[in-house]
């Protein structure tokens, strides 16, 4: 492999995109299971032109205790129903409230604006869940329908109109279960990665190994289901210089030895992305020893400034 491809992998694998705003989106596109959130609702222009008269959005099944904050100029309206079934909050069970909010108003095409609104996501979305609000902007003879949902597996950004999203995620702090897998003489710990921005083609993964036996053994791949292959790779500064390289032969455990595989050294490159990593979500996948052969492991996919998970103590 070219240093002119590797540097531009290495430049892929930590680039964080910029988020778009042609769409109507959420400044905060991230939540946590039985916590309260703040919406703020982002719309960046009008209708082919013309301004926005009204904003409406429809609240999913499943997101309780909804507040729409009044906007000055604009007047709020609210339309109230049942729910599906009952939902616990605060000890009590809550079994209808806001199903849509509407603001109607004006704004010029060629202004922007933000609509609030607070509401409490239960435990009817589960980390790795995205909940989609279908939002319309109804402007001076012209409609807009933010109101497209992604099939499995598909980039919302494909999408011509897509609702806005809010992604759940772990609660910061929660202390994750540690996750080790044991094949013969040797111990897999936590392994992990992290989310990648829309287009990204490769992404990372890590862990720790320890080799408790008498014999060395040797890391030489793996595979993942969203990538065509798995390689080992390390970062070294060279001189002045960051670069990235494949390790030849494959990575050695030494008996007795621990080694950690972790962002900015060691660590595994999942090459050729099908689709993005989605923060929460956990996918399986081998490494390839060359004496224990292949074992099967289970990546959780953490933020994109996820940091490694704590090392578990025995």
């Amino acid at each position: 492999m070219t240093s002119s491809r590797l540097g531009a992998l290495a430049a892929a694998f930590v680039a964080v995109s910029a988020p778009a705003f042609a769409h109507v989106t959420f400044e905060n596109g991230q939540a946590t299971p039985n916590s309260t959130y703040k919406a703020t609702l982002r719309i960046p222009h009008g209708c082919a032109g013309k301004p926005t008269l009204k904003v409406r959005v429809r609240i999913p099944e499943g997101i309780v205790a909804v507040k729409p904050m009044p906007k000055a100029g604009w007047k709020l309206e609210t339309t109230k129903g049942a729910y599906v079934r009952a939902y616990q909050v605060h000890g009590e069970a809550v079994s209808e409230g806001v199903t849509d909010i509407v603001w109607t108003g004006s704004l010029d095409d060629g202004h922007y604006d933000e609509f609030v609104f607070q509401a409490r996501f239960t435990d009817a979305y589960q980390p790795g869940a995205t909940v989609f609000f279908p939002v319309v902007q109804e402007c001076d003879g012209a409609v807009e329908e933010w109101t497209q949902v992604p099939a499995a597996g598909e980039d919302p950004h494909s999408l011509k109109a897509p609702a806005p999203g809010v992604r759940i995620a772990a609660a910061q702090g929660a202390a994750a279960a540690p996750v080790m897998v044991k094949t013969g003489t040797l111990t897999l710990e936590q392994p992990w990665s992290r989310a990648t921005p829309g287009g990204a083609k490769v992404g990372g993964g890590y862990l720790r190994i320890t080799n408790t036996g008498t014999a060395p053994d040797r890391l030489t791949g793996g595979s993942f289901p969203l990538a065509s292959k798995v390689e080992v790779h390390e970062m070294k500064l060279e001189g002045d210089v960051m670069r990235m390289k494949p390790v030849e032969g494959g990575l050695e455990i030494k008996p007795g030895a621990t080694v950690e595989l972790k962002p900015g050294g060691l660590h595994l490159m999942f090459m050729d992305l099908k689709e993005p990593l989605k923060e929460g979500q956990i996918l399986k996948g081998t490494l390839t020893f060359e004496k224990a052969g292949p074992v099967e492991v289970e990546y959780t996919v953490r933020g994109m400034g996820g940091a490694a998970p704590a090392e578990h103590k025995h």
